[in-house]
């Protein structure tokens, strides 16, 4: 890293890390993920050159990826039985969700059908912005449309969680915390299985190291213990401090029009998806607060997070947005091929 570079990393996390003490003093829930995700947001837009740089996020995901995986017992896989049939639903929430904000942005916006297509994605940011590149989408606009998307969800969701009473009274994960060389050796692990995934491309691949390593690890006994709140607690601080610096040096008033999108469109998604949420929950008898975080569009690593911060089941949170970004990793290069055939029509 240049330097540049590190002094806008330290600035980054200097108001991440404040952010985040603000909004654990005022008892918010998620408080080290809304925080910085909030205040590095206003840094970013108020200009500041705000950065988290790939090596940190990686550490990050795989953190995030090891605790998911300590939640995972026999007592889950058994009851993993009953999710056949919300399993089934990410597949009509995608489409769902894909075509209610395609319509918003397209018709009331009237951003053309490449744009609006790509906008519309409920997550896989990074693979959406690729996509927009090959096919000559507006990138600028897609991403600021997504990128508000999973801050408004990282901003709001807790909040629903928090106000429909929604938290579990006890965490999932184990209360005694793994030693420092084991937890170590977890983490090179770990490491070690992201590098094998990225290495076929699976989207979300440290992450799923991470839960694959602990998962493993844990249910044969090898490993036992949470990761340590020194640990995880920075890592949700960084998580949002990412979320956030996607924001700095963004143009407010040329991108007016994105943002407005963005905003619009995450108050549709938002309320079709709590809607199947709540259908979810009263088909399967899944705790509410579990669907509602499984089926609400945003990232990945954000929402996993979530699930481990709020108490809610991670194993049934992150299985079903890694279903979701699996589908839209076939589905969207599909629906761009017939739009694309439908024009010339």
């Amino acid at each position: 890293m240049s330097l540049p570079e590190i002094r806008s990393l330290i600035l980054t996390v200097l108001l991440g890390g404040l952010g985040a003490a603000v909004a654990f003093y005022l008892a918010f829930p998620a408080p080290f993920l809304i925080g910085p995700a909030l205040v590095v947001t206003l840094a970013g837009l108020a200009g500041l050159k705000l950065i988290i740089p790939l090596w940190l996020r990686t550490v990050c995901f795989v953190l995030v990826g090891i605790s998911m995986g300590t939640a995972v017992t026999l007592q889950v896989i058994e009851a993993a039985k009953s999710w056949p049939l919300s399993f089934a639903m990410v597949f009509v929430a995608v489409v769902i969700l894909l075509y209610a904000a395609y319509f918003v942005l397209k018709i009331g916006f009237g951003y053309d059908h490449k744009t609006a297509m790509l906008a519309s994605s409920p997550g896989h940011l990074s693979y959406i912005v690729s996509l927009g590149a090959d096919i000559g989408g507006d990138i600028a606009s897609i991403s600021i449309i997504q990128s508000v998307r999973v801050l408004a969800l990282t901003l709001t969701v807790p909040l629903i969680v928090e106000f429909l009473d929604l938290v579990a009274v006890t965490p999932g994960a184990p209360a005694v915390a793994m030693s420092a060389p084991v937890i170590a050796l977890v983490i090179a692990a770990s490491a070690g299985v992201g590098f094998l995934f990225l290495r076929i491309n699976m989207p979300a691949a440290f992450l799923l190291g991470g839960v694959a390593v602990s998962v493993a690890t844990h249910l044969s006994g090898v490993v036992s213990g949470s990761v340590p709140q020194w640990l995880l607690i920075p890592a949700y601080v960084t998580l949002g401090c990412l979320i956030g610096s996607r924001f700095s040096g963004v143009p407010i008033g040329r991108m007016k029009k994105a943002f407005v999108a963005g905003a619009v469109v995450t108050v549709v998604v938002v309320a079709i998806a709590a809607v199947i949420a709540i259908f979810v929950t009263s088909m399967t008898g899944l705790p509410l607060n579990a669907t509602v975080i499984a089926f609400a569009p945003g990232g990945l690593e954000t929402m996993a997070a979530m699930a481990v911060m709020m108490h809610a089941d991670a194993t049934y949170v992150g299985a079903h947005h890694v279903l979701r970004i699996l589908f839209l990793t076939v589905f969207m290069p599909f629906v761009l091929r017939r739009g694309k055939g439908e024009v010339k029509e």
